[in-house]
């Protein structure tokens, strides 16, 4: 799923994704390769799992952003009416509403934050339940192809290796031999 949006005022308003262009079609898998790639951010962004997922962050990012809006809208309203009737008022009420505006910032601040740690907490757990549906699919896949290595094009990095070709364990046992 896309990266997660920023939280409350800070937030432009979500404009639509651009229609994506008509894939073309797939290049015939070269015979007897035996490494492969793959798109993950096409797949999250094609699949409806994916798509799924990042109306989930937009939907829970457009919530935070309204309550953010409706918290500044208060802040902004006390401030407004100290500005303008402060002088009037008598230094209990002044104090009161400094108090308040006070409050209702540090409030805010904290909203923030809150709203960014949600929005990362739920991209975070979408992203592993995304990748827990999609590894099995993209390890059966591999198979079927021969693959011995499947690299990820976003991150270059390896989402598959065939089990015989990973010196792992036979490296940590010479190394732990030569210490004997």
């Amino acid at each position: 799923p896309p990266a997660a949006p920023r939280p409350a005022a800070q937030q432009p308003p979500a404009t639509p994704p651009a229609a994506p262009a008509a894939l073309p079609a797939p290049a015939p898998f070269l015979a007897g390769a035996k490494t492969a790639f793959v798109n993950l951010q096409a797949i999250a962004a094609m699949t409806v799992d994916g798509k799924a997922a990042a109306a989930k962050v937009q939907a829970l990012a457009q919530r935070k952003q309204t309550e953010g809006a409706d918290k500044a809208k208060a802040l902004q309203a006390n401030q407004q009416k100290l500005q303008t009737s402060g002088s009037v008022m008598s230094d209990a009420a002044r104090t009161q509403l400094e108090k308040e505006i006070e409050r209702q910032q540090v409030e805010g601040q904290r909203f923030e934050q809150d709203a960014q740690s949600d929005l990362q907490e739920l991209q975070q757990q979408l992203q592993q339940e995304f990748q827990a549906k999609l590894l099995p699919i993209l390890e059966v896949l591999a198979k079927e192809k021969g693959i011995q290595v499947l690299f990820s094009t976003g991150d270059a990095g390896v989402i598959w290796i065939e089990p015989g070709i990973d010196l792992t364990m036979e490296a940590v046992t010479k190394m732990d031999g030569a210490k004997k």
